[in-house]
Formats: C-alpha cells, structure tokens, sequence
C-alpha cells in the first residue's frame, strides 16, 4: 500500500513538472526597442566589469589564511615523537 501511494505521489510530481514549462510564454521575434550597443559602458568599447584589484586581494586573503590554517595545523599535530613520512621504524624498543 506505501508503494502504490509513493508511486501515485511520484507520478503526481512528474505530471505537475511537465505541465509547468508549457504553460510559459515564449519570447516575441521581434528585437523590441533594444537600441543595440554595450549597455554596460557610454559608447566606449567593452571594459573591466567590477573591480578586478578587489576580486584578486579576495583571492590572495583567502590563499594566506588557508596556508595560515595548514601551517597552524601541521604543527600543532606533528609531536617530537612522531617520525618523518617515509623513515625507518625505530627498533630500539623492540630489543
């Protein structure tokens, strides 16, 4: 009974999403008032969109705290006990 009702609800969802985009209005063929032209600048060929020096400082923020929280972390987890990646077991406990 809870598969035929999951499987009814299911159906339900899938008749209800198809019908949405049907029922939309489709764009006019014909251009409109667009005049043409970058509306982004006064007549002057395309340029910088948004501020480029702020965009790179957000990236170099970013880098320095995420090697920060590395470097902060590597030590903190590292001990005087603990031997390099890759070194010989000590056997000097073993004899």
């Amino acid at each position: 009974m809870a598969r035929a009702a999951l499987a009814a609800c299911c159906l339900a969802w899938l008749l209800a999403a198809s019908i949405g985009p049907a029922l939309a209005d489709s764009p006019s063929p014909s251009p409109g008032t667009y005049g043409g032209g970058d509306t982004r600048t006064a007549g002057q060929g395309p340029g910088l969109e948004g501020s480029p020096l702020y965009a790179i400082g957000g990236v170099l923020v970013v880098a320095l705290v995420s090697i920060g929280i590395t470097l902060i972390y590597l030590r903190t987890t590292s001990g005087a006990d603990s031997a390099p990646v890759g070194s010989p077991p000590d056997d000097s406990e073993a004899r």
